[in-house]
């Protein structure tokens, strides 16, 4: 069995840039998060926007397999049997669990978790440094908050 959907993964991989569009839009959080982060239209005028989208998406697939590993519990066990393709407790493993808890929802539960548990403490420590304010941070994991349940929930419910 393999666990790793190669279209889920480029769908995954588009859902922060189109997720961002729709949160750093002025009409929602764009206008507070300017403020937050000291960003001005003049800076958000400069800089290659092909560049910038280019490596973004770039670093969304790799997000994406990473995400696919964190919500697909079978990846851990498919680790395992490359290691030792002989290996019965793999072979027991997938004939009892197979492909269990691999759904829309499972997916979204892990991806929050990951976002909560990762995101979080990343982003908080950086701007608690860079002296950014709680809503910067808010916002900021608001944002990868919906992104990775998003994210989640397309690489376990897509099988």
């Amino acid at each position: 069995m393999e666990f790793i959907n190669f279209y889920a993964i480029v769908v995954a991989a588009i859902v922060p840039l189109f997720i961002g569009a729709i949160w750093y839009n002025p009409k929602l959080f764009g206008s507070l998060w300017m403020k937050a982060s000291g960003m001005t239209e003049e800076k958000m005028k400069t800089g290659n926007i092909a560049v910038i989208f280019g490596a973004t998406l770039v670093l969304s697939i790799m997000l994406a397999f990473t995400v696919n590993g964190m919500v697909i519990h079978q990846v851990g066990a498919t680790q395992l049997a490359y290691t030792n393709p002989d290996a019965e407790s793999f072979n027991a493993f997938m004939a009892e669990f197979g492909n269990m808890h691999r759904s829309f929802g499972h997916g979204a539960l892990h991806g929050g978790i990951g976002a909560i548990f990762f995101a979080l403490p990343v982003l908080g420590i950086n701007a608690l440094f860079e002296r950014k304010g709680w809503k910067y941070i808010l916002i900021n994991v608001g944002y990868w908050t919906v992104t990775l349940t998003i994210m989640g929930a397309i690489l376990c419910g897509w099988k």
